[in-house]
């Protein structure tokens, strides 16, 4: 019951009270002891109401203290729907650090739920949310993945979060940035970035451009770099040293080598192929299956039958099998080997 009307109703009702005790009881005057002190004379009615009101105003600190508790109760549920809501957007945010402190337990329950998910879709991006921060939010991840570009400084990101990522990927796409301006400044960029730039980098720039950023070198980088050698565009001049060199910084497989030396193939003299292959064989065992290919593919016989001879049984069985056709006078084409 609201404090004011209980106010009004309770004074009535003292009132009705002191009324009928005044017409209907007694018109007399009285004076009482309390606890030994004389009071006034007073009407009988006057001391018949005094206990309600001073009952009266007993309930209205009592209504009012637990009224006050209620407020307070209230205030912790409403601030930890605040917080609720703002773990929520932190997981479609994909924060990794979150950790909010909800006081009731009921939001505990759910606050802690959330700080450990990553929400990362929704069925409907246009969902009819009765929440600003949510919609907003919603929208803005909506923007990301069609290619907009969004402000995301308020939400305090990490460089490796896939939205600031994707954000700043949609940025060099517009051609608001250069792969440049994202190499020239990679502490401010997540390395994947900058290694996905790198490969669309090397397909135009210099060697010496390529070789100041090398440190994003990666697979499909140094492939986009084995083609532009002799080749009629964007014709790239690289010594083998060099070339060497750009591929220290790589973990490379079989497999990898012999995709250099089918690229290569295409355009790289033989003398050169020849010695790069030799030299890389000599560093990495991994290399010899692709300085095989480079001999047969250059009709090298002889250094290609030494390397076979002196192997293992099942080492180079494909090449074995190539040379043996060759010698049955068959000819067919090494890819069709490797």
């Amino acid at each position: 019951m609201q404090i004011k009307r209980y106010t009004i109703v309770s004074f009535l009702f003292i009132a009705i009270v002191g009324l009928f005790i005044y017409n209907y009881v007694s018109k007399e005057s009285t004076a009482i002891d309390l606890f030994g002190v004389p009071l006034p004379s007073l009407s009988i009615a006057i001391w018949a109401i005094v206990p309600l009101v001073i009952f009266y105003i007993a309930s209205v600190v009592h209504i009012s203290f637990y009224s006050l508790i209620g407020t307070f109760k209230l205030r912790k549920y409403d601030k930890d729907y605040d917080k609720l809501i703002d773990a929520i957007v932190d997981a479609y945010l994909g924060k990794l650090s979150r950790n909010h402190e909800f006081k009731t337990p009921r939001y505990k329950v759910l606050g802690l739920l959330i700080d450990n998910v990553t929400i990362s879709s929704v069925k409907d991006a246009g969902l009819d949310i009765d929440n600003e921060k949510i919609k907003n939010v919603l929208k803005l991840i909506e923007d990301i993945k069609n290619k907009e570009v969004v402000d995301l400084k308020k939400y305090s990101l990490s460089l490796t979060n896939p939205l600031v990522i994707q954000n700043e990927k949609n940025r060099y796409m517009k051609g608001d940035i250069s792969a440049e301006d994202i190499l020239s400044h990679a502490d401010k960029y997540d390395k994947s970035l900058c290694e996905e730039v790198y490969v669309d980098f090397c397909k135009t720039a210099l060697l010496n451009m390529i070789e100041k950023y090398k440190a994003f070198l990666t697979k499909d980088a140094l492939f986009e770099i084995l083609a532009r050698i002799n080749a009629n565009d964007n014709i790239l001049s690289i010594t083998n040293d060099a070339l060497i060199h750009l591929l220290s910084g790589l973990d490379l497989s079989e497999a990898d080598y012999l995709k250099m030396a089918a690229i290569l193939s295409n355009s790289m003299i033989p003398e050169q192929r020849m010695k790069l292959f030799h030299l890389l064989s000599d560093a990495h065992e991994e290399a010899m299956s692709a300085y095989l290919f480079t001999l047969f593919d250059l009709e090298m016989l002889e250094p290609a039958d030494e390397i076979l001879e002196n192997s293992q049984p099942q080492e180079y069985l494909n090449f074995k099998s190539y040379r043996a056709l060759k010698e049955c006078n068959r000819n067919f084409n090494i890819n069709l080997f490797v």
